[in-house]
């Protein structure tokens, strides 16, 4: 990893803002989500928890769109890594941003919009915990196939500035994880604890 510094400019404009962009998106998310879980001021605002829901989403989709452009961006502003740029990295890039759409896509389908876009902290709970395919696999797959999309990109390009901003991508995940795992749990089982009470 250190190797790595040496071939990216840490101090460009660009790789700046993709790391704020990337830091960004969970941190807002996260503190609107849990605003709107406290106060209940978004519901009021648009009028029922689920139009507050998907505008957060489409807020959140528009921002993925912008990390994702600044990504690009300060990748094409930093030099390739010669030795990578070849058809076996260029293709491993592929295979791993497959997966991690793959990924990103089912765990869409098993959450719905709602589930996606933090519908729980909106009131919107799911009647059970989702096992099925991907969360069969591993926890939190649209975070880690976000991140191997990103990865895979990175290989693509044979960017190593990428591959620093992946890493970035992935802490920045994993602190979200940290703070919106054990949050949503509590939020579960205040429901379970109300529906044993009635």
């Amino acid at each position: 990893m250190a190797r790595l510094f040496g071939y990216v400019d840490v101090t460009d404009t660009g790789f700046i803002v993709a790391v704020l962009s990337i830091v960004f998106n969970p941190l807002f998310w996260n503190v609107v989500a849990r605003l709107e879980h406290k106060t209940r001021v978004f519901s009021r605002v648009f009028g029922s928890a689920h139009a507050a829901c998907y505008c957060l989403g489409a807020v959140i989709l528009l921002l993925n769109c912008v990390r994702s452009h600044c990504f690009t961006e300060a990748m094409k502003s930093q030099p390739k890594l010669e030795g990578w740029d070849c058809h076996w990295t260029y293709y491993s890039g592929v295979a791993i941003s497959a997966v991690g759409t793959l990924f990103v896509i089912s765990s869409f389908l098993a959450l719905g919009f709602t589930g996606t876009f933090l519908g729980d902290y909106f009131g919107i709970l799911m009647e059970a915990k989702v096992t099925s395919f991907p969360f069969n696999v591993l926890d939190n797959p649209m975070y880690w196939g976000s991140t191997a999309i990103y990865l895979g990109w990175s290989l693509m390009h044979a960017s190593p500035a990428g591959l620093l901003l992946t890493a970035v991508v992935a802490i920045s995940y994993t602190i979200a994880m940290l703070y919106e795992g054990p949050f949503t749990e509590e939020i579960y089982r205040q429901k379970q604890k109300g529906a044993k009470n009635k």
